[in-house]
């Protein structure tokens, strides 16, 4: 992704860091806002450790959890890492990847969709709004190019998300980075507290 942005004449660094690790997470905010200046825009979009393809019923406990601990950990550690930056300046932007949805019957999720409707936004969005800072969810039925190939549960998982599209398919990568694109810039600066829907339908506000 960062050598697409380079080759369309764009700038783009990119840093491994543990977004489980609040002392990397901080120290990583703080050289990008030295560096930068500040920060304004903090997009978590932390992949999930998930087990599927076993009923609850059958699952362990840690692999039920697991998800929701790595959901909620890493959107605090990096909203709280990029919020001080935020508050300071008076502006910015906290973006989460999640919200809830209906559950799908037969495709034993495990903790995902739990760990997605544990994303902290009312609360952040309520302490920091005063400063200027807004927090916005994103929400799609699932993104099909997300799914690692090879899987033998890709692909019904894959025909169930665009089964349940209104418009008979499923968000791609794209669509999300576009939707996240407008939901950062000043068009959406009333925009707060709130999860955008860009389902396809496959979910009802």
């Amino acid at each position: 992704m960062a050598e697409g942005i380079r080759s369309a004449g764009g700038v783009a660094e990119t840093a491994q860091v543990n977004a489980l690790d609040g002392r990397a997470v901080d120290e990583h905010a703080d050289a990008v806002a030295a560096e930068a200046g500040g920060i304004d825009i903090s997009f978590n979009l932390v992949t999930h450790p998930t087990v599927h393809g076993t009923p609850l019923a059958e699952m362990s406990l840690e692999d039920f959890a697991r998800p929701v601990e790595t959901a909620v950990r890493t959107t605090f550690l990096t909203s709280r890492a990029a919020a001080r930056h935020m508050v300071r300046q008076g502006s910015g932007v906290i973006l989460a990847f999640g919200g809830s949805g209906d559950p799908m019957r037969d495709y034993y999720l495990g903790g995902t969709q739990v760990a997605f409707e544990a994303i902290v936004r009312r609360q952040l969005s309520a302490e920091l709004g005063a400063h200027g800072v807004r927090v916005v969810t994103l929400q799609t039925g699932g993104v099909p190019e997300s799914i690692p190939e090879g899987v033998d549960w890709r692909e019904p998982i894959v025909e169930g998300i665009e089964k349940l599209t209104m418009l008979g398919r499923a968000a791609t990568l794209e669509d999300v980075g576009n939707v996240a694109a407008f939901v950062a810039s000043d068009r959406a600066r009333t925009m707060t507290a709130a999860t955008v829907n860009i389902s396809c339908g496959a979910l009802v506000d």
